[in-house]
């Protein structure tokens, strides 16, 4: 996929929800508002935004739940950028009727390493699928928008893995393997997004 910009991506930093609450999803949209960083998700990012000093950012585009919020009002201010372009479309995924339940629960019908959950939707939720269309169409239409730009995507894990994989074209097995085996980005991950314009894949075949 060719990219006019730069791209940078970035995981909010840890929540309880990879600590105390570890066993559970987040919480319903509408509560999103009282998941919060805790002291090292608030180091990670401060320890990112270090990192991004060096990067020559112009534009911060973040999710509007609160924890890629504070995420991204951290790192604005670290490296002086006075505006950030909340966009809905950069939430994580939407678990609908799963949301505040334990996570055995929902990846008993929803397992990660199904083909299936690419497709398949919980009530008043979205599929992978549904997630990684609207990420996608959020790019190119920034893409389209700016040029020559160095451009901060904060978001969250799996919308932000999602993202990766439909900038390098993989196909559906592909990116199962990929999870499998390396994994999504983690809390307060700092990546290039790889596009041809911009950096080549580390690995073609992978």
């Amino acid at each position: 996929m060719k990219l006019r910009n730069k791209y940078f991506i970035l995981r909010h930093g840890q929540t309880i929800y990879q600590t105390k609450k570890k066993k559970f999803t987040y919480p319903s949209l509408n509560k999103n508002t009282a998941v919060k960083l805790t002291n090292k998700g608030e180091k990670q990012i401060k320890a990112a935004a270090k990192k991004l000093k060096k990067t020559g950012i112009n534009l911060i585009f973040s999710s509007d739940f609160f924890r890629t919020r504070q995420t991204a009002e951290i790192v604005a201010k670290e490296i002086d950028i006075n505006k950030i372009n909340f966009d809905k479309r950069l939430r994580d995924v939407d678990l609908g009727i799963y949301h505040g339940k334990r996570k055995e629960e929902f990846y008993q019908k929803f397992p990660r390493s199904s083909l299936k959950r690419f497709s398949l939707k919980p009530a008043e939720g979205e599929s992978w699928l549904d997630c990684q269309k609207r990420m996608l169409k959020f790019l190119k239409e920034i893409d389209k928008k700016f040029k020559n730009k160095t451009i901060l995507i904060v978001s969250h894990g799996d919308p932000l893995w999602l993202l990766e994989e439909a900038v390098r074209k993989r196909s559906l097995r592909k990116m199962l393997k990929t999870q499998k085996e390396k994994g999504i980005i983690k809390t307060g991950e700092l990546r290039k997004l790889y596009g041809v314009k911009f950096s080549k894949p580390r690995n073609k075949d992978s």
